[in-house]
């Protein structure tokens, strides 16, 4: 601690090994606990690494590590260990424009995203008191107040010096596509960036960065706000919810007793989570509080139309917002990567919280005597029930991101991939594909279409703002997909000691499961040089 508070206010790149380290493995603390797997832990605290001539060796667990700096001459060894886990989605995609930001001001071309402009805009505008509500908006202003300044100095006769271009111009054009994409940067596959990309005049015009000031950037990144309210996220849930039953096959009547039960159910869990309780704990008494209200909801309908009374599967649908598709999902990449220990961890994680839950609704089911058998057929026109499909996913997927505390813009394009992913995935199913291939397609084609996303934009065919991390495109958008209904199945039946039908609707469940990660894997495989080759 006393080198680094000796280098609190050197240039990053002048600093002991102390100082950088204590920014390399921040970053990574902060990309971890943000819900990302090991892999893209490893990748950030790398692009940090990089401009500081570091090299780093880290172990990534699901809630530690433990990362090894030299720079040739010292070396140091950090360990830093996480209370719990959790996904911020916001976090994810504001440590990539750190990433990008930070390396512009170490004389490295941006790596993540075409102009590093956007992610400066980003970091300057984060302490505005309209942050919060919305971060690119505040940006643009904060782009538009130093247009104006550099547009009275003009006027004035200080014209800056034409060695540096004025970033904000830049990404005026660019964030318009108006601007082709010419710059060398570094590909997302690792490479390393070009920095000769960067003149000596830029680098010499560049204010250093200090230790200070990247520290204090993490810090706001570190305890920004949850972007939703507890009633707004619990709005999400239970949309999701609703959604996720129609999915399955419920009809209005199931979707109504897993919007509410989901809704409260949530709610409740927000509140449990502020005051830091055992998540064991809170996923129970949540799943419990969801079905009991689901059920309780159904009963007073059924007082108007007994027909309701025969709905007793829609309680499983209102426990699905509990469901871990990001330690499920970020597990399978990095078994993918050859990272066990993370990746066992993670299922080992998920497997839990599945079993936490799925026992507090079975015990649910067992006191309020309920006998799930499914849903009853909807009988709809196929065109019209795919059309309903389509919308049906969409509402679940943008309430699952926003569970996810994604930002508005980001939640709509993860809706847009899992509309098209999940409703072809359904329509899969009904011609007879088995479910396991069809998860297996729709995954696949959600990665495709996210890479797909993601270099529109960096090639200028879309706003810059809207370059997201595609994790937080890809699990979003394929959650909906996780086979809840066999899960819980499963642990029904082995409830009523029914062993070969829970072995049935296990193996099930497992094959979906599996073949989600495999699908996404194989979409990087395709269209990402790091994961294609083992080097």
């Amino acid at each position: 601690m006393e080198d680094i508070e000796r280098d609190w206010d050197k240039p990053v790149e002048e600093a002991g090994i102390a100082a950088k380290a204590s920014i390399i493995v921040r970053v990574g603390m902060l990309d971890l606990g943000a819900g990302t797997g090991s892999f893209r832990v490893r990748e950030m605290m790398h692009r940090i690494a990089y401009p500081l001539g570091v090299h780093v060796r880290a172990d990534v667990n699901l809630t530690n590590i433990e990362a090894a700096c030299t720079d040739g001459k010292n070396r140091i060894t950090e360990v830093v260990d996480l209370p719990t886990t959790g996904v911020n989605t916001e976090r994810i995609w504001l440590l990539e424009h750190f990433a990008d930001w930070f390396n512009a001001h170490c004389g490295v071309g941006s790596m993540y995203h075409a102009k590093a402009s956007v992610s400066e805009a980003l970091m300057e505008s984060m302490d505005a008191p309209e942050a919060q509500k919305s971060l690119v908006q505040a940006a643009r202003q904060r782009r538009k107040q130093k247009q104006a300044e550099l547009d009275a100095r003009r006027i004035a006769g200080q014209t800056p010096s034409e060695g540096r271009k004025s970033p904000i111009s830049d990404d005026v054009k660019s964030s318009n596509g108006e601007q082709a994409f010419t710059d060398t940067h570094a590909s997302e596959a690792g490479q390393a960036p070009n920095i000769a990309s960067n003149s000596s005049a830029d680098q010499s015009e560049r204010k250093p960065l200090t230790v200070r000031q990247a520290h204090d950037r993490l810090d706001v990144i570190e305890h920004r706000k949850p972007l939703y309210t507890p009633a707004f996220s619990a709005l999400g849930a239970a949309i999701a919810c609703a959604a996720f039953v129609f999915l399955l096959g419920g009809g209005p009547y199931d979707m109504i007793g897993a919007f509410v039960g989901a809704g409260i159910g949530h709610f409740l869990r927000r509140l449990m989570f502020a005051r830091r309780l055992n998540q064991f704990f809170v996923t129970f008494v949540s799943v419990a509080v969801a079905a009991l209200v689901c059920t309780g909801t159904l009963r007073l309908i059924g007082l108007a139309d007994p027909v309701a009374l025969q709905h007793d599967t829609a309680y499983i649908g209102a426990m699905l917002f509990v469901i871990p598709g990001f330690p499920l999902i970020t597990g399978g990449l990095d078994i993918a990567k050859l990272d066990f220990p993370s990746g066992v961890q993670r299922m080992f994680y998920t497997l839990s919280l599945i079993l936490m839950a799925t026992l507090a609704a079975w015990m649910v089911a067992l006191i309020v005597r309920l006998n799930p058998q499914g849903f009853e057929p909807l009988n709809l026109n196929p065109w019209v029930y795919a059309g309903l499909r389509f919308i049906a996913a969409f509402a679940g997927v943008w309430g699952f991101s926003v569970l996810f505390n994604s930002p508005q813009r980001m939640c709509y394009t993860a809706a847009i991939i899992g509309a098209i992913t999940d409703t072809l995935r359904l329509t899969f199913v009904d011609f007879g594909m088995p479910p396991e291939a069809a998860a297996f397609i729709g995954a696949l084609l959600a990665g495709l279409l996210a890479t797909a996303w993601r270099q529109a934009v960096r090639h200028g065919k879309l706003p810059l703002y809207l370059g997201y991390p595609r994790i937080c495109l890809t699990v979003p958008s394929i959650v909906i997909m996780v086979p809840g209904m066999y899960m819980y199945q499963a642990m029904f039946h082995l409830g009523q000691y029914e062993i070969q039908q829970s072995l049935d609707w296990g193996f099930r469940a497992f094959m979906v499961i599996v073949c989600l990660p495999i699908g996404l894997a194989m979409a990087r495989v395709l269209t990402d040089k790091s994961w294609r080759y083992d080097v």
